[in-house]
């Protein structure tokens, strides 16, 4: 669990790769746009 460890965030940023535990792109939750005024 450290910067050799591929499987965390750590690992990720010192091996200058993706994944799960760190996305390319930073992502917030509830990125979609709002579904509220849809009304029929």
């Amino acid at each position: 669990m450290g910067r050799g460890d591929k499987k965390t965030k750590k690992g990720k940023i010192f091996k200058s790769s993706f994944g799960k535990s760190r996305p390319a792109k930073a992502t917030k939750k509830n990125t979609a746009p709002s579904q509220e005024k849809k009304e029929a």
